[in-house]
């Protein structure tokens, strides 16, 4: 494979395949689906483990804006704020990931590491987090979780409303034609 080609295609940023506005606002909707869906499997994990909700997305909005520290019940706003406003413009991201050719479940994997990035450098460069590998296993394995529902449903719908450079990913042959 070429260098900066994805399936034998080269990915041109700067030519005849600028990433579009329309890759921008599918990306957006994207995401928004990709955080509803996170929420919902979060509010289900919920009701089986008894966790509670989370305010470090609130904490860590806070923290960047410098405001003065509030009790978490007097932050819904700001955690749904953060909560939903990170997953949505990371959407971008993804709908310019499938414009370019990184689409499928490879592109659903490394954007879900681009999500959990984002959270972990935002929540412990402001001190509202702690580093997940410091965290109990259980709270490891929901937030793994929740972030794989919000990537791979942000990357199904990105990849049906936007089209991506032709033969990529390359079209699925038979086992025997392999």
């Amino acid at each position: 494979m070429a260098e900066g080609s994805t399936n034998g295609h080269k990915l041109d940023v700067k030519g005849d395949n600028d990433m579009t506005a329309r890759a921008v606002w599918q990306g957006l909707i994207a995401g928004a689906a990709g955080v509803a869906a996170m929420t919902l499997a979060e509010k289900l994990e919920q009701r089986f483990t008894g966790r509670p909700n989370s305010y470090v997305p609130a904490h860590t909005m806070e923290r960047l804006l410098r405001q003065e520290h509030k009790p978490d019940d007097q932050r819904l706003a700001m955690n749904l704020t953060m909560h939903w406003g990170q997953g949505i413009l990371l959407g971008v991201v993804r709908g310019w990931m499938a414009e370019a050719g990184i689409r499928g479940p490879m592109g659903s994997f490394l954007h879900m590491n681009l999500r959990l990035l984002n959270d972990q450098t935002l929540e412990n460069l402001t001190g509202a987090g702690a580093l997940p590998w410091t965290w109990p296993v259980d709270e490891q394995a929901i937030d793994l979780m929740g972030k794989g529902v919000y990537a791979f449903v942000t990357g199904a719908v990105a990849d049906a409303l936007i089209v991506g450079p032709p033969g990529a990913p390359e079209p699925r042959k038979p086992w025997d034609q392999r």
